[in-house]
């Protein structure tokens, strides 16, 4: 279980992120990196949803290097001009022609004025010359012949705005589709313009309408979206590719679209859509809060793109196509010529012409697909931001940590496939990149904090207890490192002493340098038995291991892995045993000595040597164990409580004795083999015969208890403990017992 202390730090690092988001939706803190990702996410998505499918609806006449090739640079003159409209209405019979083109200044092409100055001045004294230049005027006045081709046709021209704070005006606007009191004192954030540059009062008064060509282009220098509706000095104007939508439909009525969604706080004040109404039908455009809409690309720009069909002006104008080809179109006069500057970065494209990005606008106004970013898309956010954070901040310290990637990873695909399925199904457009960077960032941060603390909690406990207990302790103790320390306390534990039997031999046979070389080798097999049974060793003396169980890890089973510890121990010892018979050296054996009992464990000794180690009456009861395995002639004996708690092994009664420094008498035990093995039925006949043994000896029933000693001594007569009870036997014999002899073996020496 992770700490309180570690868990409230874990679940900072986790809310650090949500709470940065939180700062960045609400505009206290903005992040420009959001942003960046948010537009790389609308992009792609934008590219791989694209239908790339022709709209044949709409069709731009292109003013292209062809057509300058042919007709002239420009700008062309407007007698040119008017012939190109009369030939897209009379001939081709156009439904609605939208000119992303700005007439602003006089065409004086045709020498009208010089001709009519001359008239007036040097030449007056010539009034034949005056009647003949006011002859011509209505020949050489390209304007208003371009004028009257405009006049009662479903034309719009262009108009563009500006910020250049100089406030300059330029031709005559149309009128506003919107004033300030049909906001109905609603402040809504319009794009807002100080200065103009719009067509020729006769052109506008012949047009009746225009539209701004104005694009807004992002931070990063591209342009996602068109503002619908732009302000100038309290009036409202529409957009070039609203213009023509109205003049396709027949320029109907604009009005504000206020929002009605659940989802927006109240008292707010903004626009949800621009609403174009014609009697009872109504079509309602969704905006953003800057009343613009994002452009529904589809497809590559161009002539090549395949969204729309490309007619050079050229070819309209010299009648080169066929009668009735436009019939009923949406036409576009516009420019891809990279002289007129004319192409713009765009989501799909680093030079695509600015007339298609109205035409995609207007595609999208015809199929009622506009693309919305909503403005609750606030409170979107902040809901993501706070549901996936709370939900990260209160799982990610708890899993471990392919848990933890698999559920960040499963949050992360469910808030992309929420935001997609919004797109896709709804046209709503969300931010999605505060979410990602939000749970990216508390997975790494809580990943990061798990690592390097736990990591420095592992040295840390390491450095303590690292020579003590098995690698995979301290990985479980990294897991709460404060409930772990040197600090003494009071426990039940089970404590294990191993001594090599034969050592003095031993060391009489090897040289010190293969006396070492042997420790060594049977301490670090034996210690590598120990930690697999998660023991903690204590200490080496000499010939002898120390170890136990229960500390600092705590665990509720250690009587019984100290036992298990102890017989594989033997089984370890019965392989070096080969091993040295291979190499000629004598065989060794092993005393193991266990008890279970309260004990002291800590870091204890002195100010220069101290060590964590356990001491207590269990503690001295189990080395003094260890050396009756000499006397009993088994290899390992057990206090009765060691005995009680390890369950699932048969236990074989050795005697019931008290060793030296104790009065009170203890039962011994040692183990004979796992009660649930198979083969364990003649382990089972021999603890009976056993038990009839002990029966008999503590009723001094000498006679019965040497028969079936002597049985099982013709069944195991390699046992020790029989032959040692048979010795024992004949001295008893030969003794003079009190009447209240109890049976019970005192020692007098360790």
């Amino acid at each position: 279980m992770l700490s309180i202390h570690r868990l409230t730090l874990r679940f900072a690092f986790a809310i650090v992120p949500v709470v940065v988001v939180i700062l960045h939706v609400v505009g206290a803190v903005r992040l420009d990196l959001f942003d960046w990702i948010d537009n790389l996410i609308y992009d792609t998505r934008l590219r791989v949803t694209m239908p790339q499918t022709l709209d044949d609806r709409i069709v731009i006449v292109d003013i292209d290097e062809k057509s300058l090739a042919e007709v002239g640079r420009w700008p062309w003159s407007r007698n040119k001009m008017a012939a190109l409209t009369n030939e897209l209405f009379e001939r081709q019979h156009a439904g609605a022609v939208g000119f992303d083109v700005v007439f602003a200044e006089p065409d004086e092409s045709s020498g009208l004025r010089i001709l009519q100055g001359l008239a007036g001045k040097e030449l007056a004294h010539l009034p034949e010359f005056e009647q003949a230049v006011a002859g011509l005027a209505p020949s050489l006045d390209f304007d208003r012949q371009f004028a009257r081709a405009l006049d009662k046709r479903s034309v719009v021209l262009g108009h563009y705005f500006t910020a250049d704070r100089e406030g300059r005006m330029i031709g005559k606007l149309p009128e506003p589709v919107m004033t300030k009191a049909d906001l109905k004192g609603v402040a809504a954030r319009f794009v807002t313009w100080d200065g103009y540059g719009a067509n020729l009062p006769v052109l506008m008064a012949a047009a009746g309408t225009s539209g701004s060509v104005n694009a807004i282009t992002d931070a990063d220098g591209v342009v996602r979206s068109v503002p619908l509706v732009s302000a100038y000095q309290d009036k409202y104007y529409a957009s070039f590719s609203l213009a023509v939508y109205r003049a396709l439909l027949g320029n109907t009525q604009v009005e504000p679209g206020f929002p009605s969604s659940r989802f927006l706080p109240k008292g707010y004040q903004g626009l949800e859509s621009i609403v174009i109404r014609q009697g009872d039908v109504s079509v309602a455009l969704p905006v953003d809060a800057r009343a613009a809409s994002l452009v529904p690309f589809r497809g590559p720009g161009g002539v090549r793109g395949g969204s729309f069909r490309y007619v050079s002006a050229s070819d309209v104008l010299n009648g080169r196509l066929p009668a009735d080809s436009l019939n009923g179109k949406v036409v576009l006069v516009g420019t891809t010529a990279p002289g007129l500057m004319d192409l713009r970065t765009t989501p799909v494209g680093a030079a695509y012409p600015g007339v298609e990005v109205h035409a995609n606008l207007i595609s999208g106004f015809l199929d009622g697909n506009v693309l919305s970013r909503p403005d609750y898309a606030m409170g979107y956010e902040l809901t993501v931001a706070l549901v996936s954070g709370l939900l990260l901040a209160a799982l990610l310290p708890w899993l471990p940590a392919a848990m933890a990637i698999a559920f960040s990873a499963g949050l992360m695909l469910a808030v992309v496939a929420l935001n997609f399925w919004l797109y896709v199904g709804h046209g709503l457009v969300f931010p999605l990149a505060s979410a990602l960077v939000m749970i990216a960032s508390a997975f790494v941060l809580n990943m990061a904090y798990g690592y390097f603390a736990e990591s420095r909690s592992k040295r840390e406990l390491a450095n303590l207890f690292g020579s003590y207990v098995p690698p995979e302790l301290v990985d479980e103790m990294v897991k709460a490192p404060e409930s772990y320390s040197m600090q003494a306390e009071a426990r039940e534990l089970t404590v294990l002493f191993c001594d090599m039997k034969g050592f003095t031999h031993l060391s009489e046979t090897l040289s010190p340098e293969q006396l070492q070389h042997m420790l060594n080798r049977v301490f670090s097999r034996l210690t590598e038995v120990i930690r697999a049974h998660r023991g903690t060793i204590d200490k080496y003396m000499g010939d002898c291991v120390m170890a136990f169980w229960g500390a600092p890890v705590r665990s509720q089973d250690h009587a019984l892995q100290a036992v298990v510890a102890a017989r594989e121990m033997l089984q370890v010892l019965e392989q070096i045993n080969t091993e040295n018979a291979a190499q000629g050296l004598p065989a060794i054996g092993l005393g193991i000595g266990i008890n279970t009992g309260p004990m002291y464990v800590g870091d204890m000794g002195s100010d220069i040597r101290r060590s964590y180690t356990v001491i207590g009456d269990a503690v001295n009861l189990a080395s003094r164990l260890e050396a009756l395995t000499r006397v009993y002639g088994v290899d390992i004996v057990v206090g009765e409580l060691t005995r009680k708690q390890a369950h699932g092994l048969a236990w074989q009664e050795v005697d019931k004795v008290a060793v030296k420094g104790k009065d009170e008498a203890v039962t011994i035990f040692t183990p004979a083999g796992r009660a649930d093995a198979a083969g364990q039925a003649a382990v089972q006949e021999e603890l009976s015969v056993w038990s009839r043994v002990l029966k008999a000896y503590k009723a001094q029933d000498w006679d019965t208890c040497e028969l079936h000693l002597m049985n099982l001594k013709r069944l195991y007569p390699h046992n020790g403990l029989y032959d040692h009870y048979a010795s024992r036997l004949t001295q008893l014999r030969q003794q003079h017992l009190p009447a209240d002899w109890d049976g019970v073996m005192r020692f007098t020496s360790k």
